[in-house]
């Protein structure tokens, strides 16, 4: 009788146990579902916004660029009278700068100018008069069209004078466009940016959803707000929770029989780790998620998941911020671009129209070819610095080691920096080591050469009176050669320390905007010191000067010292009726080489292009010498020299071309040329090359 009525308790028990269970059951799938819903909606929502801030970061420096050339008195005046070279040499070069397939321009009558365009882009008149309608009112919008090459996103601006900050409907000059196709190249940009794969379509797609996949639309419309296209973003989501469903299905089980045998560790084995669930996905609570690791089963994934949403918040905050960060510095970067090359072409083109359009005597012509000299010279520095740069951020360098004579090297860095300083309130010291180099070392001299120089150039520039040192030691022990590079200048504040050799960052003073220059030196020093395995740091205390210190490593050629050399001034000789061949296809430089020559004896003979070159030199052995330019149609400065030398292997050939890096310089030595001219030409450095290689008694022996 009593198994009779305790039959039916434990019947009661395990059927009450188990619909306890059925509910636990059920709260945790229904966390579960939720969580996933809740993760999806989430990354889903983190998705879009990312995907819209990096279009609205791609696009930056398209309106940063744009807003400048809007805003300028001489786009204005060719707004008025069209003058297709001006456009060519300023706005239509800049397909590179915008990255664009097409330039535009209209009048303030909404009348096409002139275009400048890719031969991705045929069209030529495509821009909705609405658009420029609405520039009228807005200034500047974004906006995309369907042409007949495809889609194109088109970034377009009213064009005012400098002093319409207002930008005033009445004073509207024209407008001006920047248009880039979206083709495959335009795709795989954008996928690389967001990470992500992305299908185009121009009908009303919607989105997909997908346990594994998440999506994005991005729309495009017109100016009129029409739709155009839309841009599909689609990003792998490898969360799953389909394993956690199955486990629970296999938990009913035991959890039945380990109710019957231990209902004691119900709250430990479920309640708890449910509780954790909850914590960490309705507030994200840290120490929830830490001790849902720490559990085991199904939990502990689900605590992992919990931890990695919380990290790509994260990661997705520090991304944001980095992103904006980098766009204000390459922005104010581009900025400072734009003003810096801006600046010596100001003074090129308004000295070059006064030389050419007014009566001046000649010490005022004197004075204004020396500004375009110097305007030129910075121009110059400008660009190489730019190339400089664009080599360091591809990885494009490698340290050309040498045997270098150490003591030779410096030497001649200081005399050669000597002779340019100007200010006589400074005092310009070379310091001995106490022990100097065994041996010759190895190392790239060229970098290493710029470097000092660099350094050099930067404390003479902030040093107004007072004295800028240099020099180095050796440290056998540590196996480092130490150079050190002191003034007595402006000096530099500490908070900008760690900023000083970024390459988007420079330290602004009244100096600092008086000397110009894009702050790219330290860049590139640091650049040069690290490809050599050296490291650099500075001590600066602001008003008192700076003092540069960098280490690169000690390596001996174990060979006898060669002969410290000394820096003489070239003498410039007599010519004697010599022939010379230009091979250069530029009318204007060969205009210049014949200017630079007029006074000579010279006869001078031209070919247009590389074939031309070779068929004269292997006719005409009256040529003396050859100035060879390297870049020319048909045939190349280096296909020419390989078809000339074997012929005539004595005849003096010098390169002379735009390219200026050091890896250029080692490529042409190398093609068999006896020497380079480095544009802009140097009159100087032309005569010192031709009474080289013209006296041939020298020449011969060597």
């Amino acid at each position: 009788m009593t198994v009779k009525k305790t039959f039916p308790k434990i019947l009661w028990l395990i059927f009450s146990s188990s619909i306890f269970f059925i509910l636990l059951y059920s709260a945790l799938f229904y966390y579960t579902k939720k969580a996933e819903k809740q993760l999806y909606t989430t990354t889903v929502e983190q998705f879009n916004n990312e995907v819209t801030k990096l279009l609205e970061v791609n696009s930056k420096p398209i309106l940063v660029a744009i807003k400048n050339d809007t805003n300028w008195d001489e786009f204005v005046k060719f707004i008025n009278k069209p003058d297709a070279h001006w456009y060519n040499e300023t706005i239509g070069n800049e397909l590179e700068i915008y990255e664009a397939d097409y330039l535009g321009v209209y009048d303030a009558n909404m009348n096409f100018i002139i275009r400048t365009p890719t031969p991705k882009i045929k069209s030529i008149d495509f821009i909705p008069k609405t658009e420029m309608t609405l520039l009228n009112k807005v200034g500047i919008s974004k906006f995309y069209l369907k042409i007949p090459e495809g889609i194109v996103e088109v970034t377009g601006a009213a064009i005012h004078p400098s002093n319409d900050p207002l930008k005033n409907k009445s004073m509207t000059s024209g407008y001006f466009f920047v248009v880039r196709l979206m083709d495959s190249n335009y795709i795989k940009n954008l996928e690389k940016l967001t990470n992500s794969s992305i299908l185009f379509t121009d009908t009303e797609a919607t989105l997909a959803t997908g346990k594994h996949k998440i999506s994005a639309l991005y729309v495009l419309k017109d100016s009129g707000n029409q739709f155009v296209g839309k841009l599909l973003f689609k990003r792998s989501f490898e969360v799953y929770f389909e394993n956690a469903i199955r486990i629970l299905y296999v938990i009913i089980v035991f959890f039945i029989l380990n109710l019957i045998v231990n209902l004691i560790y119900t709250r430990k084995l479920v309640y708890y780790p449910l509780d954790l669930v909850r914590r960490a996905l309705e507030s994200g609570n840290r120490r929830a998620i830490k001790e849902l690791k720490k559990t085991t089963g199904e939990f502990s994934y689900i605590g992992n998941l919990s931890e990695e949403n919380s990290n790509q918040k994260l990661e997705l905050i520090k991304a944001k911020i980095k992103a904006e960060e980098g766009d204000r510095l390459k922005s104010s970067f581009l900025a400072n671009l734009s003003h810096e090359i801006r600046t010596p072409m100001n003074a090129i083109n308004g000295f070059t129209e006064l030389l050419l359009n007014t009566d001046i005597s000649e010490s005022e012509k004197r004075e204004y070819l020396n500004v375009i000299e110097k305007s030129g010279k910075n121009l110059v520095g400008i660009i190489d610095d730019l190339i400089e740069m664009s080599k360091i951020d591809s990885n494009q360098l490698t340290p050309n080691l040498t045997i270098v004579n150490l003591e030779s090297c410096i030497n001649e860095l200081y005399e050669t920096v000597k002779i340019t300083i100007k200010n006589n309130d400074i005092d310009f010291i070379l310091i001995k080591p106490e022990i100097p180099a065994q041996f010759n070392i190895i190392t790239d001299d060229i970098k290493l050469k710029q470097v000092i120089i660099n350094l050099l150039t930067n404390a003479l520039k902030f040093t107004e009176r007072g004295s800028v040192t240099f020099g180095f030691d050796i440290d056998e022990e540590k196996e480092l050669i130490n150079f050190t590079v002191k003034d007595t200048g402006l000096g530099i504040d500490e908070d900008n320390h760690k900023n000083i050799f970024d390459r988007f960052k420079r330290v602004d003073s009244d100096i600092s905007i008086k000397v110009g220059g894009l702050g790219l030196g330290l860049a590139i020093s640091k650049a040069y010191v690290d490809l050599l395995g050296g490291t650099i740091n500075l001590e600066s205390t602001v008003g008192e000067g700076s003092t540069f210190y960098f280490s690169i490593p000690l390596t001996y050629s174990r060979v006898d010292h060669i002969t410290v050399k000394q820096v003489n001034d070239v003498e410039i000789q007599k010519s004697e009726g010599e022939t010379i061949l230009i091979a250069e296809d530029d009318n204007i430089n060969f205009l210049l080489f014949q200017k630079m020559m007029q006074n000579k004896n010279y006869k001078i003979i031209r070919a247009i292009n590389g074939q031309e070159a070779v068929d004269i030199c292997l006719n005409d052995p009256s040529i003396d010498l050859v100035l060879m330019d390297i870049k020319m149609p048909i045939m190349t400065g280096f296909e020419a020299m390989e078809q000339i030398r074997p012929i005539r292997p004595n005849l003096p050939i010098i390169a002379q071309t735009a390219y200026s890096s050091s890896e250029d310089k080692i490529k042409i030595e190398e093609a068999g040329f006896n020497g380079y001219l480095t544009k802009p030409l140097s009159r100087e450095n032309l005569f010192e090359m031709i009474n080289k290689y013209l006296d041939k008694e020298n020449f011969n022996e060597n």
